[in-house]
C-alpha cells in the first residue's frame, strides 16, 4: 500500500520487479528463447514473432490481449526436483507478467515498462517431485498489445520421464454431456482425452466434459509432459442419450422464516427426485438433497425458488418465487454509522512527511498503524517500531506515542496494528509460523493498547494452490494458518476487538472471473483473499478494498471498469454488497457482505496511488450505492444505506493535501446520517 520512495512510484504501482541490467546465467534450458524460429516450441494462440521492434537477434514476441483474454504465450520444459532456477524476459507494454507454474511451483512478477524495453526477473526451487514448469508470459485483458523477447530460465535441464498413467478415472452421463474426472499424474502439465480409442480433447485440470451424440462409449485419459505422453489409463463407460424419464414436478409449499441474519427455506419432496437446486435472485446458490436448506445472504429483500432433479441432471419446472426480507445486523463495533479509516505512516517517512499521533485531525474514526513486518517472509514473526529518528526527526518517544493513542480512543477512535504493506510479505506456510503470528500480534496489541488488527497482505503473501477451489473450505496452508491465526485474535481479545482488512481488487473482485491457478496457467494470488474474508465475515468489522494501483476488473455487468472516476467505485462495491459467483460457477458464490461492514478504499492525494479520484466524483459514487441518485452508466443491483464509508492511504498524505480528502468527506458523510 505505502510508497517509501516518490521516485518508485510509477514502477511499483503493480508489484512488478524492474532490473537495470541482465543476471548472468549459467544456462538457459528455453527452447527458441528469442523467437529467431518464430513461435516454434511455444503455444501462442493471440502471437506472432515480428522483426521490431526487438531487444536482441532479429525476432521478438508481440500478441495483443483481447478484452477477454490476456495473449499468454508459454512452453513447459523440463525440470530436476529440488533444484533452484531463475526465470527472467526482455518485456515492452502496458502491463506484461511473467511467471511459471507446475508441481508445488507458482513464481510470478509483473511490471508496466510501456515502450522501453525492461528486463522482469522471477526465481523458484523446484518441488521434491516437480519434473516440469511452464513458463508463461502475458498481458492484460485489452490492454493493448506487448513484446517480450530473450527469455532465459537459468537452471539445470530435467531429465524428460513422461507421467505416469491416471488413476481414479470415473464417468456419467446425461441426457446431453459426458463428464470425466480423474485423479492427477505427477509432472504431468495436461491431459489426453480418448472416446472410444480416438483423441477427442484436452484438459489441463482433472475433469473433462463433452456433448456427443446419443449412445454408449468407451472413455480413456492419457497424462502429458514435455517429455511425453503416458500409457492409457482404464476405460470407463458413458451413456449419453436421451432415454431418460422426465424431469420431476415443481416442489411445492416453499416457505422462507428469516432468523437474524439467515434464512431458512423449506419446501415439499416432488415425487422421483433425487436433488434440489436453490435459487437466490434467479442465480443458483446450492445443490441439496434434503428439502431444507439455510442461507446467509446479507441485509436485504431476497427472492427464491427450487427445482428439483433427478439421476439425469435434468432439472425439473421451478416452484413458485418466496420473498424474504433479511434485516441489516447492527455493528456493535463502538464505531459511528458512517466512519472515515486511514493509515497513519508510524514506522516510516516518505515525501508525505510523518505526522505525530496526537496531530491525527479528529475526522478520522480509525487510525491503522503502518505497518507491522515480519523478520522473513515465512516466520510469521511480526514486529513494529516507531520510525527511527533518523528517518523521521520529529518523532515523538514512545510514552507520548502511547499517550496520544489513549487520547484517540478517549474521543471515541480505534487505533489498530496494520500488518503487511507493499514491502511486509507475510507467508504463513507452517503451523509454527501461524503461532508465531498470534504471539508477536499479540505483544504489539498489549504493547500498545491497540484496539484490534489491519489485514493489508499485498504481492505474494497469499495464494492458492492447484485445485483449491471450494471457498468455504480451503486447503492451502497459507490461508488456512491466516484464517486460524484470525480466529484465535478475535476469541483472546473477544467482541470488541476490531478486525480490518485492505485487499487489492486483484485478491477479490477478480474472482468473478479467475480464483487460483485455475486452468489456462492463471496466477495463483487470483481472488486469494475471498476464502479468508468468507471465513472471517461473521468477525470481520470493516472490508476496505483499494480501489486503485488496479488494472482493469469485470463488474457484474461483464465490463470492464477502469480506476479513477466514480463507476469503478460503484462497480467494485456492488460486488461486495450483492456477491458474485466465483468464476462464474453459480454452484460456487460469495455471499454478499453486511452493508455496514463495507468501506471504500481511495488514495488520499494524486500523489498517494494510481487511481486518485476527486472529491466530486467519490461523493457521486456513495449517492449512487447508498441512495440509488447520481448514478453514472454502471446501475447496482440494490441500493445500500448502510454503507459504512471511506478508507484512504493516508492520512499523512491528506495532511500533505491540505486535508482536501478528511475535512470534505467528513462533512459528507455527516449529512447521510
Amino acid at each position: 500500500m505505502r510508497l517509501r520512495k516518490l521516485a518508485a512510484l510509477a514502477a511499483l504501482v503493480l508489484g512488478g520487479t524492474v532490473l537495470a541490467a541482465p543476471a548472468a546465467h549459467a544456462a538457459n534450458i528455453l527452447a527458441n528463447p528469442g523467437f529467431e524460429d518464430g513461435l516454434t516450441g511455444w503455444t501462442c494462440p493471440a502471437g506472432q514473432a515480428v522483426s521490431s521492434p526487438v531487444h536482441g537477434g532479429s525476432k521478438a514476441l508481440q500478441a495483443t490481449p483481447a478484452g477477454s483474454d490476456v495473449a499468454r504465450c508459454q512452453q513447459t520444459v523440463t525440470v530436476q526436483p529440488g533444484k533452484a532456477y531463475t526465470l527472467t524476459a526482455w518485456v515492452r507494454g502496458s502491463y506484461v507478467f511473467l511467471g511459471a507454474s507446475g508441481t508445488g511451483v507458482n513464481a510470478s512478477t509483473w511490471g508496466s515498462p510501456g515502450t522501453t524495453w525492461t528486463q522482469l526477473s522471477t526465481s523458484f526451487t523446484a518441488g521434491a517431485s516437480t519434473t516440469s514448469v511452464t513458463v508463461h508470459v502475458n498481458g492484460w485483458y485489452g490492454q493493448g498489445a506487448y513484446q517480450a523477447d530473450d527469455l532465459v530460465l537459468d537452471g539445470p535441464p530435467g531429465q524428460g520421464q513422461p507421467p505416469a498413467a491416471p488413476t481414479g478415472l470415473t464417468g456419467s452421463g446425461t441426457v446431453t454431456t459426458a463428464t470425466l474426472s480423474w485423479t492427477a499424474s505427477a509432472g504431468a502439465t495436461g491431459y489426453n482425452v480418448y472416446r472410444n480409442g480416438s483423441k477427442v480433447g484436452t484438459a489441463t485440470g482433472t475433469t473433462y466434459a463433452e456433448n456427443p451424440s446419443p449412445g454408449s462409449y468407451s472413455y480413456q485419459v492419457s497424462a502429458v509432459n514435455a517429455a511425453g505422453e503416458s500409457p492409457l489409463s482404464a476405460a470407463v463407460p458413458v451413456t449419453v442419450g436421451n432415454d431418460v424419464p422426465p424431469p420431476p414436478p415443481a416442489p411445492t409449499g416453499l416457505s422462507a422464516t428469516v432468523n437474524g441474519p439467515s434464512v431458512t427455506l423449506r419446501w415439499t419432496a416432488a415425487p422421483t427426485a433425487t436433488g434440489y437446486t436453490v435459487y437466490r435472485d434467479n442465480v443458483k446458490i446450492a445443490t441439496v438433497s434434503a428439502t431444507t436448506h439455510l442461507d446467509t445472504p446479507g441485509p436485504g429483500s431476497k427472492r427464491y425458488h427450487v427445482r428439483a432433479f433427478h439421476t439425469s441432471g435434468v432439472e425439473g419446472a421451478a416452484s413458485a418465487t418466496v420473498t424474504a426480507v433479511v434485516p441489516e445486523v447492527p455493528p456493535g463495533d463502538g464505531l459511528p454509522n458512517r466512519v472515515l479509516v486511514g493509515y497513519l505512516h508510524a514506522s516510516f517517512a516518505n515525501g508525505s512527511g510523518y505526522t505525530r499521533m496526537a496531530d491525527v485531525p479528529a475526522e478520522w474514526d480509525v487510525i491503522n498503524l503502518a505497518f507491522g513486518e515480519p523478520t522473513s517472509v515465512t516466520s510469521g514473526d511480526i514486529r513494529f517500531r516507531q520510525c527511527p529518528a533518523a528517518e523521521c526527526p520529529n518523532v515523538e518517544p514512545e510514552a507520548d506515542f502511547i499517550a496520544a493513542i489513549r487520547a484517540k480512543q478517549a474521543a471515541g477512535k480505534k487505533v489498530l496494528i496494520s500488518i503487511g504493506g507493499q514491502n511486509g510479505q507475510v507467508q504463513l506456510t507452517t503451523t509454527a509460523a501461524r503461532d508465531a503470528f498470534v504471539s508477536s500480534v499479540s505483544a504489539i496489541i498489549d504493547r500498545y493498547g491497540l484496539d484490534g488488527l489491519d489485514i493489508d497482505f499485498e504481492g505474494h503473501s497469499l495464494y492458492l494452490n492447484q485445485g483449491d477451489t471450494n471457498l468455504a473450505a480451503p486447503t492451502t496452508p497459507v490461508i488456512v494458518n491466516l484464517i486460524s491465526a484470525l480466529k484465535t485474535l478475535k476469541a483472546k481479545y473477544g467482541s470488541r476487538f476490531v478486525l480490518t482488512m485492505a485487499p487489492e481488487t486483484f485478491f477479490v473482485q477478480l474472482g468473478y472471473q479467475f480464483y487460483g491457478p485455475g486452468t489456462g496457467g492463471a496466477d495463483a494470488r487470483s481472488a486469494s483473499y475471498l476464502p479468508v474474508i468468507h471465513a472471517m465475515r461473521n468477525d470481520l468489522t470493516l472490508l476496505h478494498v483499494q480501489d486503485y494501483n488496479s488494472g482493469p476488473i469485470m463488474g457484474l455487468d461483464n465490463q470492464y471498469h477502469t480506476m479513477g472516476g466514480h463507476d469503478f467505485h460503484v462497480a467494485m462495491t456492488d460486488m461486495l454488497l450483492a456477491g458474485f459467483p466465483i468464476r462464474g460457477d453459480a454452484n460456487n458464490v460469495f455471499p454478499p457482505l453486511r452493508q455496514n461492514q463495507v468501506a471504500i478504499g481511495l488514495p488520499a492525494a494524486p500523489w498517494a496511488g494510481n487511481g486518485f479520484t476527486t472529491v466530486a466524483e467519490v461523493q457521486k459514487a456513495f449517492d449512487c450505492l447508498a441512495k440509488g441518485s447520481n448514478c453514472g452508466s454502471y446501475k447496482p443491483r440494490g441500493v445500500y444505506p448502510n454503507l459504512r464509508g471511506l478508507m484512504t492511504w493516508s492520512i499523512n498524505w491528506d495532511r500533505y493535501n491540505s486535508f482536501e480528502f478528511s475535512r470534505n468527506h467528513r462533512a459528507y458523510l455527516n449529512t447521510l446520517g
